[in-house]
């Protein structure tokens, strides 16, 4: 019998564990069979990076040798300012090189990151010693050769697949070092394009969060680079004037007062220092490197003290009876008509919910054809409405506004003035109906008010006809309600949901009413399925199974034990359950009983064999096909009811958030499951190229959430510690697996993830666990209310996150071809059934059915994997 996977009895994943800690490091655990654990240096900050420094060297040599190869002149002596440079290049000829050898980059600017890395690392050096590649004539840089063994190799059969690797490895840190160099110029010498890199670079700063857009813009023109190389260097001490105001990019400090000593770690992402520039006082503690190489970005008290009076300066408060009701921010207008400078627009900030609809609906323009983009505050709005404007609370408003007359004016003037009104409301309902869809039929308060009007519109024959009009050249409207789409028909009756589908042979959303199996447990095992809606409390759930005056409660546990009893208010926990977590129904006295089910301990037998006869391909296909019939049921504005708690709105259900999140896990843990229990060597040594190989096509599918599961898999440490298996895998395999490890590198949040995915078109499947912890990250450090009123600009950084999701699936999914790939070409040298093995009776596991239907019930070989 094979041994037991380590993580068995490992504590559940529930899906807020998920987000919190996903990107932790993994636990140790005992190998398997055979195998030879790694060694301990492998965990460390220092031996990572030697490693790293290491593939740097390696790429940095490819590329040296591709440059002698194909163009050896470029290294000459150059002449400047009447001095002579022995053997060097320019900066300019070094970019225009790499642009030609790779036509594939962006833009230069790509190119001089990559020139960056190695003048970081110190083997490309600039003539003067500078810091920062430059892409110019005049600057000149030279490869130290004999210091880092940097030879011209010709006729090397693997040399090109080297300067592949090498300029992969470059291209993905580039971004990185270049980020580093912008922040290294003086202020004043940064060009626009370098200003928007930092401001994006400061949408994801912990420090930055709760900042409105116009100060993170100024920050991106002010910020200062500053390092220190030592641990235990005094930043500044207690008592000492306050000059600056700091957030830490790199490292961690201690915080350290008179009298009390370390007060606390201020790590990566956090500041500190602000305190003393807004009171003018001394510092309040003393800062000391906690590590080597701490970098910081510093905010000097003139530039902190002018952006406090330009946002001062540039806010507009509007009061009612001596309070504020709205709170706007002024800024210029980019698509102002008057020339540069001359147009400003005016950016809701916070404000009473009556108050941000009666602006949002003044902004709503009326154009003859109906064919203009509607403010994207307007869907910010109505994307996060339920948290602060519950839906009954919008339809009377709207419904104030449909009926609205003024009290002053000639009759033509009070006319004209009801009938555009009229025409915002329903423009804006429109947008409403148009990002909810068939949801809005769920909530009867909305359902009876969009019933009502639409009979009002269609009895208003001036209205009608002025609607008709706007549409008439509308040949089409696609709308992007779960990636359905339908044609606007001329003639038709005026209808909200004419355009609103339900998927057609596609896995259906659920719904909140809709009935599921639940499975509780005694405690002597023995299981009671009953069918409850989704929605059913846990009191509820008790009376359908015990009488209602015994001490009953229920509970859920995980395989290793750990107990939960939950609340009679709780909805909803069965489709919130942690993939290893079971539901049991016992008195109080019987909780510490209680014992783990056996399936909940895992399987004992992996699926090798029918592994074996299955296509990498085929199976990443078809977990694609899966995963997006799980994407798009899910609706985007289960994301904001997770987030802020689904209890707090009534009627609403994120069964289809937690499905898809909850199949991240099946797959992740399944690729672990399947590698630890295969016994077999060899077999284990070609299952895991093929798991590597899998990845490959779920990257070029542009399926990033099952990429991720199985890279994460693959990094667990039960499969990181089989050293013989990973000792089988052909080094190109490696390479492959090396470079995609790299977008798992979580520092500077998830740098590099974020640049890849921002080079993707749609459709694409997101990585959903970094999205939920991006809105995580904005819901904790930002209030909802400031000053009693909305912070609307929270609810803006919310509704950009759920904006992803909709352009992920702005354009239909078409299953990919039988073609062959990237992943293909890369893994040419083996093939990929090994049919001789086996007999012909394995043939039918190929089918495309078949792997369906393998690839659905993953959580049968990994439900216990979820530690």
């Amino acid at each position: 019998m094979a041994e037991k996977f380590p993580d068995t009895a490992e504590a559940t994943f529930s899906m807020d564990i998920l987000i919190k800690s996903i990107f932790s490091p993994p636990r140790r655990v005992t190998p398997v069979f055979g195998e030879t654990p790694l060694s301990e240096a492998l965990d460390s900050k220092d031996t990572m990076k030697q490693f790293l420094s290491e593939r740097i060297l390696k790429a940095a040599r490819a590329v040296y040798s591709a440059l002698m190869e194909r163009n050896p002149s470029l290294i000459r002596d150059r002449k400047y300012h009447l001095k002579t440079y022995r053997q060097c290049c320019s900066g300019k000829e070094l970019v225009d090189w790499l642009m030609k050898l790779n036509e594939g980059f962006q833009s230069r600017s790509q190119a001089v990151g990559m020139w960056q890395v190695l003048v970081d690392e110190g083997i490309l050096v600039h003539v003067k010693l500078e810091l920062n590649f430059h892409d110019k004539d005049t600057q000149f840089y030279r490869f130290l050769k004999s210091e880092f063994g940097l030879n011209h190799i010709s006729n090397d059969k693997d040399s090109e697949d080297d300067m592949q690797e090498g300029l992969s490895l470059l291209s993905q840190m580039g971004p990185d070092a270049l980020l580093t160099m912008i922040l290294r110029k003086c202020p004043s010498q940064r060009s626009a394009e370098d200003l928007e890199v930092i401001y994006e670079e400061l949408l994801h700063v912990k420090a930055a969060a709760h900042l409105s857009t116009s100060v993170r813009k100024e920050l991106a023109a002010v910020l200062v680079f500053e390092s220190h190389a030592k641990a235990g260097t005094v930043l500044f001490s207690q008592g000492d004037k306050g000059t600056s105001w700091y957030i830490i990019w790199k490292g961690s400090v201690n915080v350290i007062t008179h009298g009390k000593g370390l007060v606390t770690i201020l790590r990566e992402g956090e500041d500190f220092g602000q305190l003393a520039l807004l009171n003018d006082a001394p510092r309040a503690a003393t800062i000391i490197l906690r590590e080597d190489n701490c970098h910081f970005l510093r905010v000097d008290k003139q530039d902190f003290i002018r952006i406090l009076k330009d946002v001062e300066a540039n806010t507009v408060r509007l009061e009612e009876h001596g309070k504020a009701v709205l709170v706007l921010e002024k800024s210029a207008d980019p698509a102002g008509q008057g020339g540069a400078g001359s147009s400003s627009k005016y950016t809701v900030m916070s404000g009473t919910p009556e108050k941000i609809l009666d602006h949002l609906l003044e902004t709503v323009k009326l154009d003859t054809n109906g064919n203009d983009a509607i403010d994207p505050c307007v869907s910010d709005f109505l994307l996060t409405h339920k948290v602060f404007m519950p839906s009954n609370q919008l339809c009377l408003a709207l419904q104030h506004h449909y009926y609205a007359e003024p009290s002053e004016g000639s009759d033509l003037e009070k006319a004209g003035y009801a009938v555009s009104t009229k025409q915002k409301v329903v423009k804006l309902i429109g947008q409403w109906v148009m990002l909810y869809g068939l949801l809005l039929k769920e909530d009867p308060f909305t359902l009876d008010f969009l019933e009502t009007l639409k009979n009002e519109v269609a009895g208003d024959f001036r209205l009608l006809s002025l609607l008709k009009e706007q549409f008439r050249d509308r040949r089409r409207t696609r709308v992007l309600e779960n990636g359905c789409q339908s044609l606007s028909r001329q003639n038709q009756v005026f209808d909200w949901f004419s355009n609103c589908e339900e998927p057609v042979g596609r896995l259906q959303p659920i719904r909140a009413q809709d009935k599921v199996l639940y499975e509780i447990f005694r405690p002597d095992s023995n299981p009671l399925t009953l069918m409850l809606s989704v929605n059913t409390s846990v009191q509820e759930v008790m009376s359908a199974i015990v009488e209602p005056e015994g001490d009953y409660v229920l509970v859920k546990m995980n395989s290793m034990g750990d107990r939960a009893q939950l609340k009679l208010d709780a909805s909803a926990v069965y489709t919130a359950l942690g993939l290893n977590e079971r539901l049991f129904i016992c008195t109080a006295s019987q909780v510490e009983q209680l014992k783990p089910l056996k399936e909940q301990q895992g399987p004992e037998q992996g699926t090798t064999d029918t592994l074996e006869q299955m296509c990498s391909k085929d199976i990443a296909s078809q977990l694609t096909n899966y995963d997006w019939e799980l994407f798009t049921a899910m609706h985007e504005v289960e994301l904001v009811y997770y987030i802020f708690g689904r209890h707090k709105f009534p009627g609403a259900t994120t069964a289809n958030l937690e499905r898809f999140v909850r199949r991240f896990n099946e797959v992740q843990y399944w690729v672990v499951t399947e590698l630890c229990l295969c016994e077999d060597l060899v077999k284990r040594a070609v299952l895991l190229k093929k798991f590597i190989k899998m990845a490959a096509v779920l990257k070029e599918q542009k399926n990033l959430n099952s990429f991720f599961a199985v890279m994460f898999g693959l990094s667990n440490s039960a499969v990181q510690r089989l050293y013989k298996t990973w000792e089988r895998i052909p080094s190109k395999t490696k390479r492959v697996y090396c470079a995609y490890e790299r977008l798992l590198d979580p520092s500077r949040n998830h740098r590099a993830y974020r640049l890849a995915v921002a080079k993707l078109s749609p459709p694409y499947i997101p990585f959903m666990p970094l999205l939920l912890k991006d809105m995580t990250f904005i819901h904790e450090g930002n209030k909802n209310y400031t000053d009693k009123l909305v912070n609307f600009e929270k609810m803006r950084m919310i509704a950009k996150t759920v904006k992803i999701v909709r352009g992920c699936r702005s354009q239909p999914y078409v299953p990919s071809s039988p073609q062959k790939g990237l992943a293909d070409r890369m893994f040419l040298e083996a093939p990929a059934i090994r049919i001789s093995t086996y007999s012909d009776h394995f043939l039918p596991l190929r089918s495309p059915s078949n792997i369906s239907h393998y690839i659905q019930n993953l959580k049968q070989t990994s439900e216990s994997e979820d530690g």
